[in-house]
């Protein structure tokens, strides 16, 4: 467990200046924000859960926590859905060092480990696993081993999104890419960049999509993440929880060399904001598309669209996709033990229904569910299922995982290289220069 003596005055600073900020706003107001960071009154039985999610992840969640209250009862749990990024984990920053946090939280896992070195989330120990019928055994490899932290259990992941190739059907089987209704496997940087040559052939124009303007700096990061850790030589982009800039700088350079020679061939767009790079992919103007699993619901959405999804192709060294988990924290409180249970059984609760949160996309690190062969059915989820199995995380950072000041500030840079507006090693300076005030800032936490 993270000692936490010599951050204590800094967080009771942060705590009574946000906090006292925000007062005017919610000051006698009964909704969840108020219960749960002033401590409005509720139920003793009823548990407090805030999460960040929208859209269709949103939608399925609902269906997950209505299961939950017809089976625990309408006053078992008060549910609270704040704006994804750094919004929701300041109120959840706020809330915990105020004393007033939810009973459980989401967490994205990159997200989680600054939060436990803050020394704002209990642990999970084997104990709380086992009084709910878990263990380590129930879950995929990658995730559970991603959150261990200090040798302690952080969180429990529910699933692995990582970014994926989405490839539409018609184009890629004019370019005859398709096989047994399949797409062909593209491994080999020569066999993808043939195949891209064969698909820029067909549309005319770009052959895979990558988002890169209107403010969209997270794909480019992910992309790039990808490829980068496809090299044996890569190492850590970040040490020392953030204190230290180690990113291999000649594979930097090659990756990004790579991706400007694809936008110079006509292969990747120049500049697309994030729905017109996905819109490329569904209306033929492209054959592939890279971003997170998540889109599967927005491609479903299009009426006669046939496509397909598969992990990254591995075009250097070794399999590697850029990816995060969605996980249940236990922010820092006092409970009792009977309030400990009620927690690892609403997340228990979560977990049983990983069916239902995989049909956004997502991959289930529940193995019950994972293993299923309701899961192995199910398509084109099954068909992308292993590239959990290669995820890479970001580095641990307290300005850095999903959302983060630092994709924001290295995600920018790629984006400007993509647009052949900067050089990578014009991208690669900036970088080391708007990184300098992050790499020498110890964690405000």
């Amino acid at each position: 467990m993270p000692d936490t003596s010599l951050r204590l005055t800094r967080r009771g600073f942060l705590a009574a200046a946000l906090g006292a900020a925000a007062v005017p706003l919610l000051a006698g107001c009964s909704s969840p924000v108020s219960a749960g960071l002033f401590g409005s009154s509720l139920k003793p039985e009823t548990l407090v859960f805030w999460n960040l999610f929208g859209g269709g992840d949103g939608v399925r969640l609902q269906e997950m926590l209505d299961v939950y209250r017809s089976q625990n009862g309408p006053d078992s749990l008060q549910a609270t859905t704040f704006a994804w990024g750094n919004p929701y984990y300041t109120k959840v920053t706020l809330a915990t060092v105020g004393n007033k946090p939810p009973d459980v939280a989401v967490s994205h896992l990159t997200r989680a480990k600054p939060l436990w070195q803050g020394g704002l989330i209990d642990p999970i120990t084997e104990e709380d696993l086992a009084g709910v019928g878990l263990s380590a055994a129930d879950f995929s490899e990658r995730p559970w081993n991603a959150q261990i932290t200090d040798g302690q259990n952080i969180a429990i992941p529910i699933d692995t999104h990582p970014l994926v190739m989405f490839f539409n059907q018609s184009v890629c089987e004019k370019a005859g890419l398709i096989s047994g209704g399949k797409l062909q496997k593209l491994d080999g940087i020569d066999t993808f960049e043939q195949a891209l040559a064969a698909i820029h052939d067909v549309t005319g124009g770009e052959a895979i999509t990558i988002a890169n303007v209107g403010g969209e700096t997270a794909t480019p990061w992910r992309v790039f993440w990808t490829l980068y850790n496809q090299h044996e030589g890569a190492t850590p982009f970040l040490s020392d929880n953030g204190a230290k800039l180690t990113v291999n700088e000649d594979i930097f350079l090659s990756v990004m060399d790579r991706v400007q020679t694809w936008v110079k061939n006509g292969w990747t767009n120049k500049g697309l904001d994030y729905a017109t790079a996905q819109s490329y992919m569904f209306t033929e103007k492209a054959g592939l598309y890279l971003q997170g699993e998540w889109e599967i619901s927005t491609a479903m959405s299009v009426k006669d669209l046939k496509f397909g999804m598969v992990p990254v192709p591995t075009l250097f060294d070794k399999a590697a996709s850029q990816a995060d988990s969605h996980a249940l924290i236990l922010p820092r409180k006092n409970r009792t033990p009977e309030q400990r249970q009620q927690a690892m059984l609403f997340i228990k609760s979560m977990l049983d229904q990983s069916m239902t949160w995989a049909q956004g996309g997502h991959v289930p690190s529940y193995l019950p569910t994972a293993n299923s062969t309701e899961f192995r059915n199910l398509v084109p989820q099954s068909d992308y299922a292993s590239a959990a199995d290669s995820a890479v995380y970001d580095d641990p950072a307290w300005y850095g995982g999903s959302g983060s000041t630092f994709e924001a500030i290295v995600g920018a840079q790629l984006g400007l290289v993509q647009q052949l507006s900067i050089s990578p090693t014009q991208a690669l300076s900036a970088i080391k220069d708007q990184l300098a005030v992050y790499l020498n800032t110890p964690s405000p936490l």
